[in-house]
């Protein structure tokens, strides 16, 4: 028996095709966006005019009904577009909820 076909014999098997994916979409609990206060939206204005290219952050931000956590290096900021990018990640100022400073 050739390699290739003794490596089948120990691939996993699903006896019902896209169980766990639907498994995890009923697990995915959906919530609407939190409206910021006025204190805390001056807070966000005044961390995202203090972030630089090359910089690290930790943004957690409203994403398909459910809110996201990312850490990485700030990659753009486009100030007329109003979008923030963290490494390829791209999120519109909107969405974002806090962002924390490394």
């Amino acid at each position: 028996m050739e390699i290739a076909e003794r490596a089948k014999q120990f691939m996993p098997f699903s006896a019902v095709h896209g169980l766990e994916a639907a498994l995890a979409a009923k697990e995915r609990v959906v919530v609407p966006p939190v409206t910021l206060t006025e204190d805390m939206a001056e807070e966000l204005d005044r961390r995202l005019r203090q972030l630089t290219v090359g910089q690290m952050v930790t943004v957690v931000y409203f994403c398909r009904g459910e809110y996201r956590k990312l850490t990485g290096m700030v990659a753009k900021i486009e100030e007329t577009s109003r979008i923030l990018q963290v490494v390829a990640t791209r999120v519109a100022f909107e969405d974002i909820a806090s962002i924390s400073l490394e």
